[in-house]
C-alpha cells in the first residue's frame, strides 16, 4: 500500500489562514490557528521537488547524449526503411529509454538538490502547490532516485559498446508499439538485434551464461522512468517552453 502524505492538506489549510491574515492585515482570527511564518515543507520522496545541482554542466552533458542518441537512430538503415509514421511512433516510444542507456554508457553522474521553494504568497496567488493544475511532472526525489538506481544497475553490468548497441536495437524496434504498419518487419528487426546480442555473449565462460537474461531484465527497468521526468530534469532549463518531441523529430528527420 502506498504511503499517503497529508502534507498537502496541512499546507492548504495553512495557506488559507496566511492569505486571510495578509489580506486583512491583521492578527490571526480568534478561531484561526496561529501558524508559524516558516512554510510547511513536505519531505516525502514522492513530493519532494528537486533540480540539478550543476545544471549548466549536466544539461550540456545530457544534450550531448541526446544528440548521439538521435545520430544512432538516423544511422540505422533498417530504421530509415520504415514508413515515416512508424519511425515517428518508434521515436516517441523509445527516445527516453535510449537516452537513459546513453547516460549509462557515457557514465553521466547526476547530482541534485532541493528545488528552492517560492514565497508563501507566490505559492498562494499562483497556486503552484496544486500539482493537479500543472501539466508537467516536476522532478521529485523519488523519480531521480529511480533513475540513478537504474544507471547503477547498468554500470554494474559493465556493458561493452557492442552490447549497448544491440540492446539499443532491441529497444528501438519494438513491435508492440500500437499502430505500426510494418509491425512484422519491426518484429524481425528486434529478433535480429536480440540474436546479435546473444552472439556477443557466446564466448563468455559458463558462470556468465545468465548475462543475456540479466541484461534484458535490467533493460525492463527503463520503462519505470517517465519521459516527462527526463524532459523536466535535463532539458527544460535549455529548451524553455518548447516541446522536446518536436525538437527530436527535427533532429531525426531533417537532412
Amino acid at each position: 500500500m502506498d504511503y499517503e502524505c497529508d502534507c498537502s492538506d496541512h499546507s492548504s489549510r495553512q495557506s488559507k489562514a496566511i492569505l486571510f491574515n495578509i489580506l486583512s492585515r491583521g492578527e490571526p482570527a480568534q478561531n484561526e490557528p496561529n501558524y508559524n511564518r516558516v512554510p510547511h515543507t513536505c519531505n516525502c520522496d514522492k513530493r519532494r521537488k528537486v533540480c540539478l545541482k550543476t545544471p549548466n554542466e549536466t544539461c550540456q552533458e545530457a544534450s550531448g547524449v541526446l544528440i548521439k542518441t538521435m545520430h544512432f537512430m538516423r544511422s540505422l538503415p533498417a530504421f530509415q526503411q520504415l514508413p515515416p509514421k512508424d519511425q515517428l511512433s518508434l521515436l516517441q516510444n523509445c527516445w527516453a529509454p535510449l537516452f537513459i542507456l546513453g547516460l549509462a554508457q557515457d557514465r553521466v553522474h547526476i547530482e541534485i538538490e532541493d528545488t528552492p521553494a517560492p514565497s508563501m504568497l507566490k505559492r498562494i496567488l499562483l497556486n503552484v502547490q496544486d500539482m493537479s493544475n500543472s501539466e508537467r511532472e516536476q522532478p521529485t526525489l523519488a523519480g531521480v532516485q529511480t533513475l540513478k538506481s537504474c544507471l547503477k544497475k547498468f554500470w554494474s553490468l559493465d556493458l561493452s559498446p557492442k552490447e549497448y548497441a544491440y540492446l539499443k536495437g532491441t529497444i528501438i524496434f519494438n513491435p508492440d508499439v500500437p499502430g505500426l504498419k510494418a509491425a512484422l518487419f519491426v518484429e524481425g528487426l528486434q529478433y535480429e538485434a536480440q540474436h546479435a546480442l546473444k552472439e556477443v555473449l557466446v564466448p563468455l565462460p559458463p558462470e556468465d551464461k545468465g548475462r543475456f537474461a540479466c541484461i534484458l531484465l535490467t533493460a525492463s527497468t527503463l520503462k519505470t522512468i517517465t519521459p516527462s521526468l527526463i524532459t523536466e530534469l535535463f532539458f527544460r532549463p535549455v529548451i524553455g517552453q518548447a516541446d522536446l518531441l518536436d525538437l527530436l523529430v527535427d533532429m531525426l528527420f531533417t537532412r
